[in-house]
């Protein structure tokens, strides 16, 4: 992992470039590299090192005078190094190579090759290619300056102030000059009427299990996050045994306000079953709200369920980023495959609930991707989502919306991932956090940190200052004074109208309340009642 920065054509300074990519030194502490092509463009690496640690430095070169830069992990680059690309000559043992070397192979049409999360600039004379994986776990921006230069960058941080026009790199996509862009990822799942698949639960469970195996490639050592609920539980549990297999014990980690926290109680019970070495980190809300300005800085977004998240986030990968640990596997994901919102319970029909369930899969790169891989990075550390693997995603999207829905199993959600990881004779977790309601994230840390947070932003913005927010903020004006303040927030480092541009506010739909809180459902106040006899009464 890493952050990458590009400047395509000529004129640019190069100690400008290199200053503008050491904005997100952040991502990368471990190493730099940089490298200015014959027609002047530059590309630059800011490197968190996984793989190859001594000979994977970049920019890489290709065979001849292809240049490349790549953020991210290539998880099948063994098969390709033995496979397709056995004839080529390869400088280092990194991942990244292949994908320089897979450019030489097939020109443009490649992406779909490589089976990993991952963003790549390659310059080759006076050509070029960008692109960015399927889902977009790994962030990419571009945009242009005024000399028409175009900039390609992991974060807005490098480009911002530097391009008069930048925006989102859509995800599944790749650029080039002759091309534009092109759209390479076409799964079966995103036409709703393909969805029929009969439910095989050990399907589910055999390909979730192959997801994180293939993420525990690694040179380094690598964590799990556990807060507790269904899906951090599951990959946590599944992580554990692939590790005991190989004679390893897995570290986990949770944060929450105090020991008492809803999610506390439960990663410390998972934790205890599954005999992991758990560290658990504590925060106060005045902890929390002192850090608003710098994670708004470091996420680039001013959506409410992304800052609240990112708080808690953002302090608990300080805390494993200081434990050695470089990786770690979270459960971003599940929700959306599997319909977990609370809200996804009051869709009107079958049809809406799997057109939601696609559109929040094609837009995790704008909330909750957004927040996982930037308020680790800010700390150097990456960010696995095994949910998100796409082959995963082509056996559990397509099976029939109605197995997926709250309602054909008495309201409860995500039952069929449940169910498939419910085994009485090698249990994977307790029965009472397997059917753990969902709780989101920034909701189980504590309740107390939204509703404190929420009424820490009402003392900071006064009435005439909401009622003017139309005007001040006329592109996705904030209606709440906590919306005002991370917006007024985010204005102060990234005032361009671009930058607003980029950020999609989380919103749930088929509710009343449209506070993007889990509690804001009415369906969370029968959380005791919903899950506590679940495991019997299904």
């Amino acid at each position: 992992m890493s952050g990458i920065l590009a400047v395509i054509g000529k004129g640019k300074d190069p100690q400008l470039v290199r200053a503008l990519s050491e904005r997100m030194s952040h991502r990368g502490p471990d190493e730099r590299g940089y490298q200015i092509m014959e027609n002047g463009s530059i590309i630059c690496h800011e490197s968190l090192s996984i793989i190859d640690l001594n000979s994977g430095k970049q920019p890489i070169q290709g065979t001849n005078k292809a240049w490349m830069v790549h953020d991210g992990e290539i998880y099948n680059y063994q098969e390709l190094r033995n496979g397709i690309l056995k004839d080529h000559t390869f400088r280092t043992k990194s991942d990244s190579e292949v994908i320089v070397h897979l450019y030489e192979e097939y020109g443009y049409d490649f992406c779909n090759k490589l089976d990993g999360d991952w963003t790549f600039v390659i310059v080759d004379g006076d050509d070029y290619i960008a692109g960015r994986d399927p889902l977009g776990v790994k962030p990419l921006y571009y945009g242009l300056d005024e000399r028409g230069r175009i900039y390609f960058s992991s974060e807005m941080k490098p480009i911002a102030d530097q391009c008069k026009t930048f925006s989102t790199f859509p995800p599944g996509h790749y650029y080039t000059p002759k091309t534009g862009f092109v759209k390479y990822y076409r799964p079966e799942y995103e036409d709703y009427e393909k969805a029929g698949q009969d439910l095989e639960l050990s399907l589910i469970r055999e390909s979730l299990t192959a997801a994180v195996s293939k993420r525990l490639m690694s040179e380094v050592p690598i964590g799990a996050l556990l807060s507790g609920g269904l899906d951090s539980s599951l990959i946590a549990a599944i992580t554990s045994r692939l590790k005991a297999d190989k004679g390893k014990k897995l570290k986990t980690f949770s944060i929450a306000l105090d020991a008492n926290a809803p999610d506390a109680i439960a990663a410390r019970k998972a934790a205890e079953f599954l005999g992991t070495d758990h560290h658990e980190v504590h925060f106060s809300v005045a902890e929390g709200i002192g850090l608003l300005e710098k994670i708004i800085f470091h996420i680039e977004t001013y959506d409410i369920i992304s800052v609240r998240a990112s708080v808690p986030m953002y302090l608990l990968s300080k805390a494993i980023a200081d434990k050695g640990v470089k990786a770690i596997l979270s459960g971003e994901g599940a929700d959306e495959i599997f319909g977990g919102h609370l809200y996804f319970r009051n869709a009107p029909s079958t049809e809406e609930f799997q057109k939601e369930s696609i559109e929040r899969v094609q837009k995790l790169f704008t909330a909750d991707l957004l927040r996982a891989d930037k308020s680790t990075m800010a700390n150097g550390l990456e960010t696995r989502i095994p949910f998100l693997d796409r082959n995963f995603l082509d056996v559990t999207m397509l099976i029939k919306p109605e197995e997926k829905q709250p309602k054909t199993y008495e309201g409860i959600e995500k039952y069929i991932l449940r169910k498939a990881f419910d085994t009485p004779e090698t249990p994977y977790l307790p029965s009472d956090i397997l059917w753990r309601q969902k709780e989101q994230f920034s909701d189980g840390v504590g309740y107390n940190w939204i509703d404190e947070l929420i009424e820490y932003c009402a003392t900071q913005v006064s009435d005439q200052q909401l009622e003017g927010a139309n005007t001040e903020f006329p592109y996705n004006s904030p209606t709440t004074k906590e919306a005002y303040l991370y917006r007024s927030i985010f204005h102060k480092y990234y005032p361009q109208v671009s930058a607003a541009q980029t950020v999609r506010k989380w919103i749930p739909k088929w509710q009343e309340n449209q506070d993007p809180s889990g509690r804001a459902n009415a369906a969370h106040l029968k959380a005791a009642v919903a899950t506590t006899n679940s495991g019997a009464a299904v």
